[in-house]
């Protein structure tokens, strides 16, 4: 305070002995502040050495000041860190989501381009991933191996477009209402998710049913499932006459039933048949089964199948839009798949029209082709049982193996047919259009339709008989003056399968027909019978 006070408050008095204890203290203050200056500088010429001796108030006050420095950056960084270890996990759920995502959109990619490949269309909410192959079903659905050596064994190499898509559909729980060209192995489609399903034979009573439009059809579903089945012990039953009056149907051991909308409905109503426990309900053919004379029977049966956790089926080679409003009625949530375009006829047939002018030009033009080229089997469509006996009578003694079915022959007769010309006894079959229903013939060469079919849903399934499973066919068509305005329906179908038509036909007026069925003249030419 010497020099730099007398400085400091030169030309002024100064009192040093009142302000003796400020002068005093300010000594003080000053001598520590040397002393850290010493310390510090001390420390920057020997950076090594600890022992310094500091003054214990101040080193108490640093040691105070460096702690709640530590503590105040230990809790910051762990609040921090606590922040930053959310935003991580934030992150990796964000990108856990968008890699899930990826997979999906990756999935349904794949799906789409597999659908594209087969031609097929789907319409539902979450549609399950169509097959790759068979082997999908005991990889992805636990198929048991017996199937799959069924599927071999029966030639069944491949899944067909409807078989791609229509057993994972149910598999996985959905209803589904499907529509796939004649021939494209529908049958196999819902009767092996069925046999998954049920896993093995029960004692519980009917665990699925299955509703075909003839017993024809059913018979040969009968044997269809028997084969699918082999090497399991499931309880298949085709419900005949002969089981309805033998059976006390209250005990029958059945886990498959298959039966005719007619047959069922009536063992319905006598109360000789339990469908409380149906697991699967199936309708094949489904457009001729909601036909207005089937209606109340097909009602009775889906009323009667009151299991509530009920899988419900619709297959056809048609489904008409009046259909599908009906099933649509029945099901829940169903899944809506179509092979192709919708109420096409197969590709792999060759169809013609031919003008035969009238009923006896037909005849002739039949003759004619027969001389020029039989190629058994054939298959020859009538729009009634009387005219199918009729051509019968002509052609018996053409020196042809030729054989009729229809409505008026017993249950025993039309069995013996069908199978006389699965084995080749009979070379050219006659029928009606209940046969042109599912009938599952190997081989036929091909389809003469000698009455003008009378819709176009009963075309394609007509000539659908021909062309199955891949092979080739042939389908020819005669039509008379009378059937000429009605030309242009069957001419869409067949341009919309890929065939050829004369463009003054598809310039042609399309009329809205409900059944085409003129009054014909008698094809009969033989005079003795004609009068009988």
């Amino acid at each position: 305070m010497e020099k730099t006070a007398s400085f400091l408050f030169a030309g002024t008095s100064f009192n040093k002995k009142k302000y003796a204890d400020e002068i005093t203290r300010f000594k003080e203050k000053k001598e520590t502040e040397n002393e850290v200056d010493y310390l510090s500088s001390f420390e920057r010429v020997n950076p090594g050495s600890e022992e310094v001796t500091v003054s214990k108030k101040k080193r108490k006050r640093k040691q105070a000041a460096s702690e709640a420095v530590e503590g105040f950056n230990v809790f910051k960084s762990s609040k921090k860190a606590l922040v930053i270890s959310e935003e991580n996990k934030t992150d990796e759920g964000e990108d856990n989501l968008s890699k899930e995502k990826k997979k999906i959109n990756l999935k349904l990619e794949a799906d789409s381009i597999l659908r594209k490949q087969y031609n097929i269309h789907v319409s539902g909410n979450n549609v399950a991933s169509p097959l790759k192959s068979f082997a999908d079903l005991s990889s992805v659905y636990g198929c048991e191996s017996y199937l799959l050596h069924n599927f071999s064994e029966l030639g069944f190499k491949e899944p067909t477009p409807i078989q791609r898509q229509a057993i994972p559909v149910l598999l996985s729980g959905r209803e589904c209402f499907a529509c796939a060209p004649t021939g494209s192995g529908k049958t196999l489609a819902f009767v092996s998710p069925m046999l998954m399903k049920l896993k093995h034979a029960s004692t519980e009573g009917v665990r699925a049913v299955i509703l075909c439009p003839t017993r024809e059809l059913a018979a040969q579903t009968t044997r269809e499932c028997k084969k699918l089945a082999e090497g399991n012990k499931f309880y298949i039953k085709l419900l005949t006459k002969k089981l309805i009056r033998s059976t006390d149907l209250t005990k029958l051991r059945c886990d498959i039933l298959i039966s005719t909308p007619l047959r069922l409905s009536s063992a319905i109503k006598k109360r000789k048949l339990d469908l409380s426990r149906v697991e699967y309900l199936v309708l094949d053919e489904s457009d001729k089964l909601f036909e207005l004379g089937l209606i109340k029977q097909i009602d009775s049966v889906v009323k009667a199948c009151s299991n509530p956790s009920i899988i419900r089926s619709l297959f056809s080679a048609t489904l008409p839009d009046s259909v599908e409003e009906l099933a649509r009625t029945i099901m829940h949530d169903a899944v809506r798949v179509i092979i192709g375009r919708k109420n096409t006829a197969s590709e792999s047939v060759n169809q013609k029209l031919v003008f035969a002018g009238t009923e006896e030009g037909k005849l002739l033009a039949l003759r004619q082709s027969f001389q020029e080229r039989l190629n058994p089997p054939v298959l020859i469509f009538v729009q009634s049982k009387e005219r199918a006996k009729e051509l019968y009578e002509e052609l018996k003694f053409d020196n042809i193996r030729v054989g009729v079915i229809h409505s008026d022959l017993s249950e025993t007769q039309r069995e013996n047919v069908v199978n006389d010309f699965r084995a080749g006894k009979t070379w050219v079959l006659i029928a009606t259009d209940v046969i042109a229903r599912g009938m599952d013939f190997k081989g036929v060469n091909c389809v003469i339709n000698y009455d003008f079919p009378d819709s176009a849903a009963a075309y394609i399934h007509r000539i659908g008989r021909s062309g199955r499973a891949g092979r080739t066919g042939e389908a020819i068509t005669f039509y008379t003056e009378d059937d000429v305005p009605f030309l242009r329906n069957i001419a869409n179908v067949m341009a919309a399968s890929g065939c050829e038509v004369p463009s003054w036909i598809m310039a042609l007026r399309k009329l809205r027909w409900k059944k085409h069925r003129p009054k014909r003249e008698s094809i009969l030419t033989i005079p003795d019978v004609a009068e009988e």
